[in-house]
């Protein structure tokens, strides 16, 4: 049976297999050869501009960021339905920062402003880390992991700014996609509704692969949508779902 989270907190073997995790996916990102910023990745395929606007889509494609954040922080106000309020308030903040660092960096593209866009996405990243530790694991221990997690998501941006190494990156990025899964596997949740997270990190997948696919995806519609911008609509369709689950969910 799966234990019931926020009770006496101590180590067990999930906690060690978890710890495991987070600390060996680390290790084998760090084992790789450092992962230069290819400077290619800048030159996306929709470079239409309008209304003054360069890259229109890519720009305002980031506006449900903005809609889904603040909708989630004025739900954050007011559910009592929340382990860790903070964690939560954090991962909206961030979605709804990443409209803004994003569509700055699409006006642009280069890897100063790429910054702005990766900041906001740790903070979210790290937001909803800790705010699912809190609920499947203990409340104190995504209070104790938040702050430091933000750190290290805002390390992990300024390391791969100032050395162009982006391993640190990836792994903050991907490791808590990484967890989501073994925390539902190993703890019983507290609320219901927890199958959407699933499809919230598919949503956030397929995101990553019409972000890679984004010339090809362009070409095949005809020009009218690139990868990159079904990208940010896919991704803020995520963060939409996680909103979904937290308004629909009961106590379990």
């Amino acid at each position: 049976m799966k234990p019931s989270p926020n009770h006496t907190f101590g180590i067990n073997w999930r906690h060690a297999l978890l710890l495991s995790v987070v600390f060996g996916s680390l290790a084998f990102m760090l084992s790789m050869q450092p992962i230069k910023q290819d400077q290619a990745y800048h030159d996306f395929a929709d470079h239409v501009a309008w209304l003054g606007i360069p890259n229109f889509f890519d720009v305002i494609s980031n506006i449900p960021f903005l809609l889904v954040g603040i909708a989630g922080l004025r739900f954050c106000r007011n559910s009592l339905l929340m382990s860790y309020r903070p964690a939560w308030i954090t991962f909206f903040a961030g979605v709804a920062i990443i409209s803004a660092g994003s569509a700055w960096y699409h006006l642009n593209p280069n890897n100063d402003t790429l910054v702005w866009d990766r900041l906001p996405m740790t903070i979210a990243f790290m937001g909803l880390l800790a705010a699912l530790l809190a609920e499947y694991v203990d409340v104190r221990l995504g209070r104790l992991l938040l702050v430091p997690a933000i750190l290290t998501g805002f390390s992990s941006v300024i390391y791969w700014h100032w050395y162009d190494d982006l391993r640190f990156y990836v792994w903050v990025q991907f490791m808590p996609l990484l967890i989501v899964p073994i925390l539902m596997v190993l703890f019983r949740p507290r609320y219901s509704h927890q199958w959407l997270l699933p499809v919230a990190l598919a949503c956030y997948m397929l995101s990553k692969l019409l972000e890679t696919y984004d010339r090809e995806v362009f070409v095949y519609t005809q020009s009218y949508f690139s990868g990159h911008t079904l990208k940010h609509l896919l991704a803020a369709l995520g963060c939409y779902v996680v909103l979904m689950m937290l308004k629909m969910r009961k106590p379990g």
